[in-house]
């Protein structure tokens, strides 16, 4: 049997177009920090090394009897609260150079994975395909979480309108941000037209 997570965690990889509150349980992903604009080179480096050492350990699981199906591309976006005060979610995107934004690529793994997996992978990924973004991957656990979240249809440029009417349900019921940012990308934007992307925007909360 090949584990399919997406399946396996329906509720995770599903949002809808009107904003609601989801909890999660603690989730384990291949890791991999940098900073700076996702349209960049460096952004597309790291994607590939992620998929690269993700595909890596699924061979390896294979071996071992336990497939599984590579599943979206997630990423947690922050920047520096010190450097930039005071900004909603609907206020930074407009108001911080993408060259100051901070992120984490992740992709989940099946619990059948381990740290060690995650650490050999990359190394091999590393060394056999001269990956210099590879060294930076890291094993990462999610820990629970409570969430605000909303499925944006279109194109990036314009999440903000999304991002507007999840602050406004945040507002009116006492949320909290609780921690980064984070983007589930349903679609693969490398292939997919603009106006048919669709990516769930997440926000962790907690009541006020």
């Amino acid at each position: 049997m090949k584990a399919d997570l997406s399946k396996q965690y329906k509720d995770y990889y599903s949002a809808k177009t009107t904003p609601a509150i989801i909890s999660f349980p603690a989730a384990q992903y291949i890791a991999l920090i940098g900073k700076g604009d996702p349209n960049g080179p460096l952004f597309a480096a790291n994607i590939a090394a992620v998929y690269g050492t993700a595909y890596t350990i699924k061979f390896a699981c294979k071996t071992q009897g336990n497939d599984f199906t590579v599943p979206k591309l997630e990423c947690q976006w922050w920047y520096d609260e010190q450097i930039y005060p005071n900004l909603t979610i609907t206020d930074a995107p407009n108001n911080i150079p993408r060259s100051d934004w901070d992120y984490r690529l992740l992709l989940r793994l099946p619990d059948f994975a381990t740290p060690t997996m995650v650490t050999n992978a990359a190394d091999s990924v590393f060394s056999k395909k001269g990956s210099a973004e590879a060294k930076n991957i890291a094993y990462f656990q999610l820990p629970p979480m409570q969430a605000a979240q909303i499925l944006h249809v279109g194109p990036f440029a314009t999440e903000h309108d999304s991002l507007i009417i999840l602050y406004n349900y945040m507002q009116q019921n006492n949320l909290f941000r609780n921690g980064p940012h984070h983007e589930i990308y349903l679609s693969d934007f490398r292939k997919t037209a603009p106006e048919k992307l669709k990516t769930i925007l997440r926000e962790p909360v907690k009541l006020g």
